[in-house]
């Protein structure tokens, strides 16, 4: 069971979509887990051929907890088990089909597609009774099997919402009791940055027009080359760098609630690929269809409420990342232009960082950094 953030400590597997025998590669998706933050598609993070599963549907289980055995490339398959005896029937029961046999060797007699069925939604052959020759088990036994049993059931709403409010409540505090926070803020002038986003809207179709938190990701995305002490995590008594730069946004769920998914690799995509991506993100969130890396592999996170008239953000790290950035309204107000006062289009912009991987200097240098980057919109 993956962690998808230091706020959830179990799921309840929803669905199989791999079952014994099956190839799979990095990245596919082989199952659905149902937690507080929705339904999400897992990923599988190694290739190999699946041995076997271990956790069945409806099924909830600690984070960490081994979910199904993957054979890697090179390693010799496993011997099968031999299945425990069936118990035996009572006379009262002897309308039924016979139990299934075990043939020799010690193993069920089965049928490939009712074991690798059987295998997919978390059925025990052994709990079976099998109506084919000499008592196997068939395909239809096992499908039957299926109907009868009750339905993995999802979260209702309510429920979910409050479990959300609970588990971030518990990841805040936690954030608050043992990271060291550090905090810095600074004013930026967007003038420059708007001016260039209206020239370059005013010549795009409406859908393909480009939101100025796109600009403020991708200059966060490429500050963070120059200050990679804030990207990536505390782990094990230390700061562990990035794998690359994936940057964390805050989504607002529409029943309550919120999650921040990642936008991999943010650096290297232009503000048209992550105008495209955050679009997608954002409707695959509120849908509770996102993947679990993309709620595990967030390196930073930021978070913006300018839409909602907010002039400045003070953000909790989430652990186990050491940074997060926030970003309030932009508004017009005085600002000192060569020696003359000004009406400008300013931005409070803010870092909370955990002093453990850096220090003010650092932070102040990141910011800095994400200021000049928004001097030259059209070098994003």
């Amino acid at each position: 069971m993956p962690s998808l953030g230091s706020d959830m400590e179990a799921g309840t597997l929803l669905e199989w979509r791999i079952a014994p025998g099956d190839a799979v590669s990095r990245g596919d998706v082989v199952a659905v887990v149902d937690t507080f933050k929705g339904a999400i598609d897992v990923e599988i993070f190694e290739t190999g051929v699946v041995e076997e599963i271990l956790v069945p549907v409806g099924e909830k289980v600690p984070v960490g907890t081994p979910l199904a055995r993957l054979r890697v490339e090179g390693e010799p398959a496993a011997a099968p088990v031999a299945a425990a005896p069936a118990a035996p029937v009572p006379a009262a029961a002897a309308v039924a089909p016979p139990a299934a046999v075990p043939a020799p060797g010690g193993r069920l007699r089965a049928s490939p597609a009712a074991r690798q069925r059987a295998a997919a939604a978390g059925i025990d052959l052994a709990t079976l009774r099998g109506s084919g020759p000499q008592g196997a088990l068939t395909l239809a036994d096992v499908e039957r099997a299926i109907a009868v049993r009750p339905a993995a059931r999802a979260m209702a709403p309510a429920e979910r919402l409050a479990g959300m409010r609970q588990a971030i409540a518990a990841a805040m505090l936690r954030s608050k009791r043992e990271i060291p926070h550090y905090y810095l803020g600074t004013t930026l002038d967007m003038a420059r940055a708007l001016a260039w986003l209206e020239e370059e809207n005013a010549r795009r179709p409406v859908t393909g027009r480009l939101l100025a938190g796109v600009l403020l990701l991708k200059a966060v995305a490429l500050a963070l080359r120059q200050a990679p002490e804030l990207n990536g995590h505390w782990l094990d008594g230390g700061f562990r760098p990035g794998s690359g730069i994936h940057v964390g946004t805050a989504i607002a769920l529409r029943g309550g609630g919120l999650v921040a998914p990642a936008l991999h690799a943010a650096d290297a995509a232009t503000p048209d690929q992550l105008m495209a991506e955050l679009r997608q993100l954002v409707q695959r969130a509120r849908a509770g269809s996102l993947r679990s890396s993309e709620l595990a592999d967030a390196t930073i996170t930021v978070t913006s409420l300018g839409e909602q008239g907010v002039d400045t953000v003070y953000g909790i790290i989430h652990p186990p990342q050491v940074a997060l950035v926030g970003f309030g309204r932009i508004a017009e107000r005085p600002w000192v232009v060569d020696g003359r006062v000004v009406a400008r289009p300013l931005l409070q912009a803010t870092l909370s960082a955990d002093h453990r991987a850096s220090d003010g200097h650092r932070g102040a240098r990141f910011l800095a950094l994400v200021e000049s980057l928004l001097q030259e919109p059209e070098t994003l």
